[in-house]
């Protein structure tokens, strides 16, 4: 016989998240004053001084600026309620914004590579003192913008994105710094667009994770830190479930991870119960917070605890009723 299927929310853990949104919305409206005022101050150094380090600087500002426009717009958007055509809602909106930021940091980086080598042939007068001033205010900004960031980092890929372009703009203030410094010492001008291609080639990796990590949310892949072997195997570790099939583990947006399962439990089970314990042990063990379950029940039920937990780690064989994955 067939149980319908049960549906269960932890409200706490909802709560809590739209605390981090309007933190993570403050963060984003103070990073992104800081950074497009100092945008144009760089921008305009950067072509008075001749150097390619600080133009590169200021374009990763402007990659910046908008990367920090579309995550707040993102997340403005993603606010609002579900309707009858969206039922997730609109979270969707702060992964694309991760992706986009991603594509445009590449193009970004491209472009500063494909300079670097012409001013490689051709190395042009930079003004070292004033590119060592401006460089200098820049990273104080960056630093500054990190700060304001860091807190919701590492619970929103969003965010992430945005921390991640303020952190290469961080480690390009520094890379100017050092530019200007061997320049004005030293007067070796090939300085400039060597330390604008080591900022690129820092970028680029961890553009690449981001990238990656938008397109598995995108994609409705298994979230980060989350292998699939393990839920079901803490699944089966429920007395009372014989079998687990159609597991699908995936996130709506960072922090919001859903699962849909379903289970096939001894006869005369309570399967409530079941359904109870298996919610509530996915939430605190996964950080799963939606939970779609299905169950039947076929097989005669051998004892009276049906429903407890045993060790959510343990194996069982296909003989004992062991697990398959469709």
């Amino acid at each position: 016989m067939d149980v319908p299927v049960a549906s269960a929310r932890q409200h706490n853990m909802g709560h809590d998240h739209s605390h981090a949104k309007k933190s993570n919305e403050t963060r984003l409206k103070w990073a992104l004053l800081l950074t497009a005022v100092y945008l144009v101050a760089e921008a305009v150094a950067g072509f008075l001084t001749n150097s390619l380090a600080l133009l590169s600087d200021a374009a990763h500002m402007l990659t910046d600026v908008a990367a920090l426009g579309i995550s707040l717009f993102a997340m403005r958007i993603a606010a609002r309620p579900s309707d009858a055509r969206r039922s997730y809602g609109y979270h969707r909106f702060e992964i694309l914004a991760a992706a986009v930021n991603a594509s445009a940091l590449f193009v970004v980086a491209a472009y500063i590579l494909y300079e670097a080598y012409e001013r490689f042939r051709n190395p042009p007068v930079v003004q070292s003192g004033a590119m060592l001033i401006v460089a200098f205010l820049g990273l104080v900004v960056n630093i500054a913008s990190m700060r304001i960031l860091s807190g919701g980092s590492k619970g929103s890929l969003n965010v992430k994105g945005a921390y991640l372009e303020v952190w290469s703009d961080m480690l390009g203030s520094i890379g100017v710094i050092a530019a200007a410094l061997i320049i004005r010492f030293t007067g070796w001008s090939k300085a400039d667009p060597l330390i604008a291609v080591l900022i690129g080639l820092w970028v680029l990796p961890r553009t690449w994770t981001l990238l990656s990590e938008s397109v598995n949310v995108l994609l409705e892949g298994v979230p980060e830190g989350i292998e699939l072997r393990e839920v079901e195997n803490s699944l089966l570790g429920i007395n009372g479930v014989a079998e687990v099939h159609d597991l699908h583990v995936w996130s709506i947006t960072s922090g919001r991870n859903s699962l849909t399962a379903h289970l096939r439990l001894v006869r005369d089970c309570d399967a409530e119960r079941v359904m109870r314990v298996a919610t509530e042990a996915v939430a605190e063990r996964f950080n799963i917070t939606h939970t779609t379950i299905q169950t039947e029940q076929e097989e005669p039920c051998l004892s009276d605890d049906c429903g407890k937990v045993d060790d959510p780690d343990k194996e069982r064989n296909h003989a004992e009723g062991g697990a398959k994955q469709h």
